[in-house]
C-alpha cells in the first residue's frame, strides 16, 4: 500500500521511460512520502504486442471488404504474426540477439506495406550492422500491425501517442467529452484492466497522472473516469507538460468530473501539499492548483511556501518501472531519431529553465523556461553515479532546454576526475563558447551527440527570432563538434513570420552547404507554429501575423494565424524534407534546389562557398589570459639527448605521449621540457582548481622569456591539436 500512485498514461517512448514520474518519486523519497510509479504505456504495448494480445486482436474477424488490401493481407497472415511476436519483442528488448540473423534472412517476418520501402534499405542505412538492420525490420513489422489496429480496431492508436488530435489545441472540451461518453476501445479495455490490477495492489489515496503531450491526454481522462466510477475514494490529479502549457486558462467544470486537481509547473511542492491535504482534510493550502468549488473552476495558489531548489529535489528514482522490458526501435534513417528511440537512457537535467530565454517563438513566459537555475556539477555527477548503481545503465540524456556550456564543461571535468565511463547527449544553443577544445573535452567525458536550433538559416530572421547566433557562428560550432567526433543534429524551421520565399530558398542552400561540408550530420524541418505563451503569441502584430481568436474554456497553446505576407509556406514542406533526407546520406548536393520542388522557386542568393569561407576565419592565435588550462597527459615518456649544429650543442628532451588512437612526439629544450613536465604533474585532471593561461605565463616567465613564443610554438601546438593540453 502506497499513499501515491504516479502514472504516465499511454503513450510516450517505447525505449525508455518518460522521466517526470521518476523525478517526482525521487523528490517524494526525500520527504519520506511512500509512492509507486508505473509507465502505463509500455505495459499496454507489451500486453497488446504479445502472443495472447495478438490472439485477442485477431479474435473477431473484421468486415475486410470495407478495408484495404494491406489490412486483408495482415489478417491472412495473422498466424505468422502470432507465432513470431514474442520472439521479436524479446529481440527488441535486447534479450534475444541471435534472432537478428533470422530476421535479416528476409524470410522470417511476415511483410505488409511498411516493407515496400525495403529496396531503399541499403541507401537509407548504408552498411549498418546486423543488429541495427534487424531492429529496423522488426520496427517495420510492428508498424504493420499498428496500421492494422488503426484501420480495423482503433483509429486513434499510435506507438508514441494516443488520440493526439483530441488534445491538440482543443480550445473546447466538447469533442473529448463526447469521446469519453462513448464505449471503451480495444486499447482502452487493456489499459483499464492493467490499471485496475495496479490500483488493487497499490491501494493509493492519491493518483497523479503526468501528461507530457497531447497524445497522453485522452488516455489520462479515460483512466480518470474509470477510477471515479470504480474507486471513488481515490483522489485524482493531473500535472505535466500538457497542462503546464495548454490548461493555464481552464474554465470548463466538466473536466472535474474526472479530476480533483490539476497542477501547473514544477510538481514537487503542489503534490506535497496535495498529500498533506489527504492527511488533514481541513487544510486548504495549495500551490498552482485548479479545482472545483461550488460548481466553478478556481485557481488556488495560496501557499506561502517557495518552490524547491534543484539541489533539493533528490535523484530521479526509476524503481517500479520495468527497465529491462522497454523495446529499442529504429524507425527512420535519421541519426538523431535513432539515438532517441534506440537504447535506454537515464534522463537528467543540468539546469531548470533556459539561460538564454529570449527566442521569440519559444514559451519563455512560462516558468519551466523562464526560471533558470543550474545544478552544481558535483550534484549532477553524484546523481549520475546513483542512477548507474540503481538502474545498471550508463547512458544519460540531459533533457535541458539548452544545456549551459560552462556547466557542461564542469560536468565533463567531474566525470573525468571520477574516472567514470558514461555515454551522454543533450540539447544546446550553438554558442561561440563551444570552442574546439571544449568540444574535445566533452567528447572525452562521453558526449556522443548534441542537438540545437539553427531554426531559419538566415541572419535577418535569426535576429528577429532573437536567437543570439549567426549562421557563421553555427557553422564554426558544428565544425568544432564534428571534428571532436560528436554528432550534431539541427532543428530547422520554415514559415517564420515575415519569411520570404527567397529566404526559404537561401536557408535551404545554407543547410545544403553545412551538410556538404560534413559539419552537420542530422536535421529535421518543421513548419513554424505560433504558441500562446511566446513573444509572438503575446504580441503577434509586432511580427506581421494576425491570430484567429477563439473562446478558451479548455486547452490553449497553438494559435491559428494569418501570415500577412500571404505566402503558403506549407507547400515547401515536402521539398525541404526530401532534400534533407538526401543530404543526410551524403548525396545529390550538386542537384539544383529547383529540382526538389514541383513549383517555381527563385535562385539562391547565397554564394556556393559561403559556409566554406566562414570556416577559414580562425582565432587560434589569440592570447586569452583567463582561459583555464587542462592537462590531459598521463605519464609521458621522456628521452634526453644532445643536439649539435654548426659546432653548437644543446640538451633536448623528446616527450612521447601515448594516446588511445595515436602517439604524439615533441622535442623541447631540456629545461623547458622539464618545466612542462612539472606543470603537468602539478595540475592533474583530478585537481579541482585549474590554472589559468595568465598564471601559466607568469610561472613560465619566472625562468624563461617570451611565453607567447613558447605557447604558440609548433611543439605546444601539437599538444593542443591532439587534446593533450586544452584551453577552456
Amino acid at each position: 500500500m502506497k499513499d501515491l500512485l504516479l502514472i504516465t498514461p499511454p503513450f510516450t517512448q517505447l525505449n525508455t521511460p518518460y522521466p517526470a514520474t521518476a523525478y517526482l518519486k525521487g523528490f517524494l523519497n526525500s520527504k519520506e512520502i511512500p509512492s509507486f510509479q508505473m509507465d502505463l504505456g509500455i505495459e499496454v504495448i507489451l500486453k497488446v504486442f504479445s502472443r495472447e494480445g495478438l490472439q485477442n486482436l485477431f479474435s473477431t474477424e473484421p468486415d475486410l471488404a470495407r478495408y484495404s488490401a494491406n489490412a486483408q493481407r495482415i489478417w491472412t497472415l495473422k498466424q505468422e504474426y502470432i507465432k513470431t511476436i514474442d520472439q521479436v519483442i524479446l529481440f527488441l528488448q535486447g534479450q534475444n540477439p541471435t534472432l537478428a540473423r533470422q530476421v535479416c534472412s528476409m524470410n522470417f517476418l511476415p511483410e505488409a506495406s511498411r516493407f515496400n520501402t525495403i529496396d531503399d534499405l541499403e541507401f537509407a542505412f548504408g552498411n549498418m550492422g546486423l543488429q541495427d538492420k534487424a531492429k529496423h525490420l522488426c520496427t517495420l513489422y510492428l508498424e504493420d500491425i499498428s496500421d492494422f489496429i488503426v484501420e480495423c480496431i482503433d483509429e486513434d492508436f499510435g506507438f508514441s501517442r494516443y488520440a493526439e488530435r483530441l488534445g491538440r489545441s482543443a480550445n473546447s472540451f466538447d469533442e473529448l467529452y463526447l469521446k469519453l461518453a462513448g464505449s471503451n476501445t480495444f486499447i482502452d479495455e487493456i489499459t483499464l484492466s492493467i490499471l485496475q490490477e495496479k490500483l488493487e495492489s497499490v491501494q493509493p489515496k492519491l493518483l497523479c497522472f503526468s501528461v507530457p503531450f497531447p497524445g497522453n491526454l485522452y488516455s489520462a481522462f479515460r483512466c480518470a473516469k474509470f477510477i471515479k466510477q470504480n474507486f471513488p475514494t481515490v483522489k485524482v490529479a493531473m500535472g505535466g507538460g500538457f497542462p503546464n502549457t495548454e490548461l493555464r486558462e481552464l474554465k470548463d467544470p466538466r473536466v472535474f468530473e474526472f479530476f480533483d486537481y490539476i497542477t501547473l509547473d514544477d510538481g514537487e511542492l503542489p503534490v506535497e501539499l496535495l498529500h498533506k491535504n489527504l492527511e488533514n482534510v481541513d487544510n486548504t493550502e495549495f500551490k498552482r492548483t485548479f479545482l472545483l468549488d461550488n460548481g466553478e473552476v478556481i485557481y488556488q495558489n495560496n501557499s506561502l511556501k517557495t518552490d524547491y531548489k534543484q539541489s533539493e529535489i533528490g535523484t530521479p528514482d526509476y524503481s517500479d518501472l520495468p527497465l529491462q522490458h522497454y523495446i529499442s526501435v529504429i524507425e527512420i534513417a535519421n541519426p538523431m531519431h535513432s539515438l532517441w528511440s534506440d537504447g535506454r537512457w537515464n534522463k537528467l537535467t543540468m539546469a531548470h529553465g533556459c539561460y538564454w530565454g529570449k527566442c521569440t517563438f519559444c514559451d519563455i513566459s512560462l516558468d519551466y523556461i523562464r526560471l533558470y537555475e543550474p545544478v552544481s556539477a558535483k550534484i549532477l555527477v553524484d546523481r549520475m553515479q546513483e542512477l548507474i548503481t540503481k538502474t545498471g545503465e550508463t547512458g544519460f540524456h540531459f533533457v535541458d532546454e539548452a544545456a549551459p556550456p560552462a556547466l557542461m564543461r564542469e560536468v565533463a571535468l567531474e566525470i573525468l576526475r571520477r574516472n567514470l565511463v558514461v555515454t551522454w547527449w543533450t540539447n544546446i544553443r550553438f554558442e561561440k563558447s563551444f570552442s574546439r577544445d571544449l568540444c574535445y573535452l566533452l567528447k572525452l567525458s562521453g558526449c556522443v551527440a548534441v542537438s540545437g536550433g539553427l531554426e531559419v538559416a538566415s541572419d535577418r530572421l535569426l535576429k528577429l527570432i532573437d536567437k543570439g547566433v549567426s549562421v557563421e557562428q553555427v557553422a564554426k560550432v558544428t565544425r568544432n563538434f564534428t571534428e571532436a567526433g560528436i554528432m550534431v543534429h539541427s532543428y530547422l524551421m520554415y514559415g517564420f513570420p515575415t519569411q520570404t520565399v527567397q529566404e526559404t530558398v537561401d536557408s535551404l542552400e545554407m543547410v545544403r552547404q553545412l551538410f556538404e561540408m560534413g559539419i552537420l550530420q542530422s536535421g529535421f524541418w518543421h513548419q513554424f507554429s505560433m504558441t500562446a505563451h511566446s513573444p509572438i503569441g503575446i504580441s503577434p502584430e509586432e511580427f506581421g501575423v494576425k491570430p484567429e481568436k477563439r473562446e478558451i474554456r479548455f486547452a490553449n497553446n497553438d494559435i491559428d494565424f494569418i501570415d500577412e505576407t500571404g505566402i503558403d509556406h506549407s507547400k515547401f514542406g515536402f521539398g525541404l524534407k526530401k532534400s534533407l533526407f538526401n543530404y543526410m546520406h551524403g548525396i545529390n548536393f550538386e542537384m539544383p534546389l529547383q529540382d526538389w520542388f514541383d513549383f517555381k522557386i527563385p535562385n539562391t542568393n547565397i554564394h556556393p562557398d559561403y559556409i566554406h569561407d566562414c570556416l577559414l576565419v580562425e582565432d587560434d592565435f589569440k592570447f586569452k589570459g583567463n582561459s583555464k588550462i587542462i592537462f590531459l597527459a598521463k605519464n609521458p615518456v621522456v628521452e634526453n639527448f644532445v643536439k649539435s649544429k654548426k659546432g653548437n650543442s644543446w640538451n633536448v628532451s623528446q616527450l612521447t605521449f601515448h594516446l588511445n588512437t595515436n602517439i604524439v612526439k615533441i622535442e623541447l629544450d631540456q629545461e623547458k621540457a622539464q618545466w612542462l613536465l612539472n606543470i603537468i604533474q602539478e595540475n592533474p585532471i583530478e585537481k579541482p582548481q585549474k590554472t589559468t593561461l595568465l598564471q601559466l605565463k607568469n610561472n613560465f616567465e619566472e625562468s624563461f622569456d617570451d611565453f607567447e613564443l613558447f605557447w604558440f610554438s609548433k611543439p605546444v601546438q601539437q599538444l593542443r591539436e591532439n587534446g593533450i593540453i586544452l584551453s577552456l
